[in-house]
C-alpha cells in the first residue's frame, strides 16, 4: 500500500447562510409633512401672491366706489329731509350740489365746474342719463335750484315755463346717475 495521501472525503462544513441576516421586505418610512418639498413652497407662493392680488383689486374697487356710495347715502338723507320739510326747491338745489360734487370727483374740473342751466343738464345726460335729465324729471334742475325761495311752486303759484318737480323721479334719476358713474371715467 502506498501511503500516498488521500484528500479527506468527509463532508464539508456547510457554511452560513449569507442572507439569512438580512432583514424582510419592509416599506419605507413615509415621508414627513415638515419641511415640504420645493414644489409645495412653490405652489404656496404663487397662492399666496393669488389672493394678495385679489384683496388689492377689491379694494381698489371698493376705495373707487366709495364716493358713490357715500352720495346714495346722502341722497337718501336729501329725501327724508324733503319728506320732513316739504321745500322742493332746496331739495332740487341738494340733489344738484350733490350731482356737480360727484361729478367734480369722477370727471376733470375743467370739464364740470362752469356748467350751469342747459349745459349741466346735457353733461348729465351724456354722462349717463340717457336724456331724462333735459326732458324728464331732471329738467327742474336747471331753474328751480336758482329760484328765490317763497317764489314759484313754494308760493302756490306755478310759472308757465317751470317744470313740476317730480321728487321721487328725480331721487331715481339722480341714484341711477350716481350707479352709472361709481368710476373714474377712463
Amino acid at each position: 500500500m502506498s501511503t500516498a495521501t488521500t484528500p479527506n472525503l468527509a463532508a464539508p462544513a456547510i457554511a452560513p447562510d449569507p442572507l439569512a441576516g438580512l432583514r424582510d421586505w419592509h416599506l419605507p418610512d413615509p415621508a414627513p409633512w415638515w419641511p415640504p418639498a420645493p414644489g409645495w413652497w412653490l405652489v404656496a407662493g404663487l397662492a399666496l401672491a393669488v389672493c394678495a392680488l385679489a384683496l388689492h383689486g377689491w379694494l381698489r374697487r371698493r376705495r373707487q366706489g366709495a364716493p358713490a356710495r357715500a352720495a346714495l347715502g346722502e341722497l337718501e338723507r336729501l329725501g327724508a329731509g324733503l319728506v320732513a320739510d316739504g321745500d322742493e326747491r332746496r331739495y332740487a338745489a341738494a340733489v344738484s350740489a350733490l350731482l356737480r360734487r360727484l361729478a367734480l370727483v369722477r370727471y376733470p374740473r375743467e370739464q364740470v365746474a362752469g356748467l350751469t342751466g342747459a349745459d349741466w343738464l346735457a353733461f348729465l345726460d351724456g354722462s349717463g342719463g340717457g336724456g331724462r335729465f333735459a326732458q324728464g324729471p331732471g329738467r327742474v334742475l336747471a331753474g328751480v335750484p336758482y329760484r328765490a325761495p317763497g317764489s314759484g311752486s313754494d308760493a302756490g303759484g306755478q310759472e308757465p315755463s317751470d317744470p313740476v318737480l317730480d321728487s321721487a323721479g328725480l331721487a331715481r334719476l339722480a341714484a341711477d346717475w350716481i350707479r352709472a358713474n361709481r368710476r373714474p371715467a377712463p
